[in-house]
């Protein structure tokens, strides 16, 4: 498994990425087994999925909808519940925005939840909804990096329309109780988002958690960049309204010439994932363990930043007292990749606003550095790791 992508991974010395690569929540490589059914739905098979008249557009067409069965079936949902998006950044702005406008001609209620540590996305599509005399506040996360329920549990009143909540955070990798945050919004007539563009390695099982919309991520799950889905229960009496108009494709909710190539790998990919997701997850779960080991036998004052019960298998996120991670980051290019936190945040000179949440100081947050260990990791990758971080190499 961890050598499928061996020879495109040595291909890349070719274009300077010579490092180790262990920023797999930021992206992760697009899987060989992806890239071949792409290939033939960006060469032969090149029909618009909407021409309806001929055998071109209907084969396109075809691979569109097995593709939408297999990431429905992933999160338990039907097919026609799947809305392809060109990422988990507009899917969570359709889900957001697109609920509030339906909100402003059909319900009284102004009011939208969202954790403290949510991605930038969701925090930006929520404020955008103040301009319509939406109320957005933020639930409270404990030190661990899980929701204090006792909050949420006053916050939600009859007022809340809406509540996004990650699936797993993209720093700190830390797991919500998903089934717990639905049942209290189901309770309450609250629609209930999830953002888990992450979260492939936790339950993401729309019908256990009472989850009313989900985002996912095609590039999160090897497959490629440029496409995403939104996951709208067909049970619910609100939907959102779309944000995108034009053609009236995908049932009205995103217009637009659907990019088959992209759908198929996004599909794709979660199939595998689907096949995989058990011992990946413990394998490289093994591999952050070592990981961890090591630069605990190094730096002995190493503290995680978020707890170690309920998280993203391959994440660690690490304070060293008397590092800068930006500066160390810097420092070891292009000898391995990883990062101080969000790529969407990045050029943001500002402390996480994760790890703020948290409790960390600012200086706490500028000491601290995400490292994710993913499907094509090895020992090796690990073992250097621990030497350049710890300043051998």
């Amino acid at each position: 498994m961890k050598n499928n992508l061996s020879n495109l991974l040595k291909n890349s010395e070719n274009t300077g990425n010579t490092g180790i690569y262990l920023d797999y929540q930021a992206s992760t490589p697009l899987d060989a087994r992806v890239l071949d059914k792409m290939l033939p739905f960006m060469t032969t098979e090149f029909g618009n999925p909407h021409s309806s008249e001929h055998s071109f557009g209907w084969k396109a067409n075809d691979a569109i909808e097995s593709a939408k069965g297999m990431v429905a079936d992933y999160i338990n949902a039907l097919e026609d519940e799947i809305v392809f998006t060109s990422g988990a950044t507009e899917s969570n702005n359709l889900a957001i925005i697109g609920m509030g406008y339906t909100a402003l001609d059909k319900l009284k209620r102004r009011t939208i939840l969202v954790s403290a540590i949510e991605h930038k996305c969701v925090l930006g599509a929520s404020r955008f909804l103040e301009r319509f005399g939406f109320t957005i506040k933020k639930i409270p996360v404990k030190h661990d990096g899980i929701i204090d329920f006792n909050a949420l549990n006053e916050l939600l009143t009859d007022d809340v329309l809406l509540v996004s909540t990650m699936a797993t955070n993209n720093e700190i990798g830390v797991n919500q109780p998903l089934e717990k945050i639905g049942t209290m919004c189901k309770e309450k007539g609250a629609i209930f988002h999830v953002d888990a563009a992450q979260g492939a390695y936790a339950n993401i099982d729309v019908v256990e958690n009472h989850v009313d919309m989900m985002s996912l991520s095609g590039h999160k799950v090897y497959g490629p960049k440029g496409i995403g889905a939104l996951y709208i229960n067909q049970a619910s009496e609100l939907k959102p309204t779309p944000i995108i108009r034009g053609g009236g494709q995908q049932s009205g909710y995103r217009s637009g010439t659907m990019p088959t190539f992209l759908v198929v790998g996004m599909g794709e990919a979660f199939s595998l994932m689907k096949d995989l997701k058990d011992t990946e997850a413990q394998y490289i779960s093994d591999l952050r363990a070592k990981l961890l080991e090591g630069l605990k036998a190094k730096f002995p004052d190493i503290k995680i930043n978020g707890t170690m019960d309920s998280r993203h298998p391959g994440n660690l996120n690490v304070m060293l007292s008397n590092r800068d991670a930006r500066d160390m980051i810097l420092s070891l290019q292009p000898k391995i990749a990883f990062s101080t936190g969000s790529a969407c945040t990045s050029g943001i000179q500002e402390p996480s606003h994760v790890l703020k949440a948290i409790g960390l100081t600012t200086e706490e947050a500028e000491h601290s550095f995400r490292i994710t260990v993913g499907r094509f990791s090895n020992m090796d990758d690990i073992n250097t790791a621990i030497e350049l971080i710890s300043g051998r190499n």
